[in-house]
């Protein structure tokens, strides 16, 4: 069945709505970073670009690296915005745009993102690298999709909420595993957890400004204490289990490295941000893919 016009939104150009991306500029294999400026700090390395594409906080380029063609996109920050960018990739290589129909044969992308987050444990300490195993979804996205859990990811969600409950917080969060084969490619050297998906960055994290939080002051400190599977909650941000529930959903591959910038447990933050990203920039383009 054709998809209607308002559910497939293309532009006259035969173009996808937000990312104004053509199905013939994308790589299988794709970079997420969170800020457009950090996209061409990725594509430096490239060996050649061949398409380079804005629009709004979406920056795509792609071009070819050790012989393999591959993409990096900014997703701007927030599991709102991986609900729009996982859907339009997906669209761009499952969807005929010319018929408007689903395709017979799906193609599964390779997905890594390349990002920033806090520690929650004092093992995990600043300017270290850390890959996510594993990812609990605090934010709501998930839950719009009726995510079919697995055995694993079901008995995560139920430890995880039992043990918040033992701190007097209610949450419904939703447990989600990254693809191992790109943890095990891509997380050499690097610490490896269980990554807390937060819908902001000061309350829903605990921070206090002017407006204070649900979360007691000792909340993240104590998260750190929880484990599954021989995997602590190591570290939080914005994006990963909307990355990682939404790969699974649509049968794509994801992962997400991060760079620990600050660590919330003895209130360290990087003294030198910039080359902390290059360096994971690098160590993450390094691996074979």
């Amino acid at each position: 069945m054709s998809l209607a016009l308002s559910e497939l939104i293309l532009h006259p150009d035969g173009s996808i709505y937000h990312l104004h991306l053509l199905p013939e500029q994308i790589a299988d294999t794709i970079f997420f970073v969170g800020d457009p400026d950090r996209v061409p700090k990725v594509s430096k390395h490239f060996d050649r670009i061949e398409h380079q594409v804005q629009k709004r906080e979406f920056v795509t380029h792609t071009g070819e690296l050790g012989g393999k063609r591959v993409s990096v996109i900014s997703t701007g920050i927030g599991p709102d915005n991986i609900d729009i960018v996982m859907n339009e990739l997906d669209a761009l290589v499952n969807i005929d745009f010319s018929t408007r129909t689903i395709k017979e044969k799906l193609t599964s992308l390779n997905i890594i993102r390349i990002g920033t987050s806090g520690s929650l444990s004092e093992t995990v300490p600043v300017d270290s690298f850390l890959v996510s195993s594993m990812a609990l979804g605090l934010d709501n996205l998930l839950h719009y999709y009726d995510y079919p859990a697995r055995p694993k990811e079901e008995m995560l969600r139920q430890a995880f909420t039992a043990f918040t409950a033992s701190l007097n917080t209610n949450l419904n969060p939703i447990g989600v595993e990254a693809d191992q084969g790109l943890v095990s490619r891509f997380g050499k050297n690097m610490h490896r957890g269980i990554t807390l998906t937060c819908p902001g960055f000061y309350a829903p994290q605990g921070r206090r400004l002017r407006l204070g939080s649900i979360f007691q002051s000792s909340f993240f400190e104590k998260i750190g204490q929880f484990s599954f599977g021989g995997l602590h909650v190591t570290n939080f941000e914005m994006e990963t289990a909307a990355i990682l529930g939404l790969a699974n959903l649509l049968g794509h591959k994801a992962t997400a490295c991060n760079a620990i910038l600050a660590n919330r447990i003895t209130g360290e933050f990087s003294k030198d941000t910039k080359k902390l990203e290059e360096r994971l920039i690098e160590q993450v383009l390094s691996c074979e893919f």
